[in-house]
């Protein structure tokens, strides 16, 4: 039986990711220390008798099971929660990273590292290809997650260099979908809550800021397709999004407003700091190493998620 370990896996991502891993017959050991996570998340891989819960810190970890893939997603991951706790963010990404990989050495594991679009910062490259360096504030308000990530990946490709472990970099841009936390803090979530609840759906600045929205079993997808890529075939960092989900702020929440019933109206407030103008993935790598992109359109997908928000809420159809 192949196996697994899963960082962050009570978190919306790592939970879709560890039901997954289940359904493909791995056996899996997931862990959190659920600070932004929730052990609601697993209720159903709880279930399985091959998941194995590790309530743990990642950065004092303790003794790690040997698996044959370490998929490394432990991290706040929203602006509201990094920016709580910038210090324990900058942590995780660069200690808990340091115990991944010190792990994948003693296991002789292969690791796929979430990273970010983050690392592009405000870019001025439109669409953003792997080779972009971005364009980060390093001391910004989003810097500690920024900068965490940053390191997160130069640290993984020192270990590929001076300890052989095969890390596979994923840089995860915008992603949505049942299980998000219903105090996330980004659009998507926000502007659910918002429009189940019948109050202004909140857009910063003038809202033609753009994001690119991938569906979470997309991604997930594109997760699993990284770790089970021959060797060599991934040779850096892979964009992992959905470009044909771009849309500027104003009309997620126009889109939004009409999914939850069209009784709110849009109030706009002012922008927060260094918050990037637009964001949408180049997917030339993706498809050329992995043959993935996303199939879920953005419509779909939103209405599966305002569903699973629906119910958490106790709203009436």
């Amino acid at each position: 039986m192949e196996t697994a370990l899963v960082t962050g896996a009570g978190g919306f991502l790592g939970s879709h990711l560890v039901d997954r891993l289940l359904t493909d017959g791995y056996e899996v050991w997931g862990l959190d220390n659920f600070s932004t996570g929730s052990p609601r998340n697993l209720t159903s891989a709880r279930s399985h008798r091959t998941f194995h819960l590790l309530r743990r810190d990642l950065i004092r970890p303790g003794t790690l099971p040997k698996t044959r893939a370490i998929y490394h997603l432990a991290s706040p991951a929203s602006p509201p929660r990094y920016q709580a706790d910038p210090v324990g963010t900058l942590l995780v990404n660069s200690l808990g990273t340091l115990a991944v990989l010190q792990q994948a050495v003693r296991a002789q594991a292969r690791v796929v590292l979430a990273s970010t679009s983050e690392v592009y910062g405000d870019p001025e490259v439109h669409p953003q290809p792997e080779t972009y360096w971005g364009h980060v504030n390093p001391i910004g308000p989003r810097s500690c997650y920024d900068e965490g990530k940053r390191f997160a990946e130069a640290l993984s490709v020192a270990f590929g260099k001076t300890e052989g472990v095969d890390v596979r970099i994923a840089r995860i841009f915008n992603t949505y979908g049942p299980r998000m936390a219903l105090d996330d803090g980004r659009v998507v979530s926000n502007f659910i809550v918002q429009g189940l609840r019948g109050k202004p759906l909140t857009v910063q600045g003038r809202g033609d800021q753009t994001r690119s929205f991938c569906y979470v079993s997309d991604l997930v997808e594109g997760l699993r397709r990284m770790a089970d890529a021959p060797p060599r075939r991934v040779r850096g960092p892979v964009n992992l999004g959905n470009p044909r989900g771009e849309r500027t702020v104003a009309e997620l929440a126009e889109l939004i407003c009409k999914l939850t019933g069209g009784r709110s109206e849009i109030r706009h407030i002012p922008r927060a700091t260094d918050d990037p103008e637009h964001r949408r993935p180049d997917l030339r790598r993706a498809r050329s190493w992995l043959g993935w992109e996303p199939r879920v359109p953005l419509a779909q997908g939103l209405e599966q998620t305002v569903r699973e928000f629906r119910e958490r809420l106790g709203n009436a159809p």
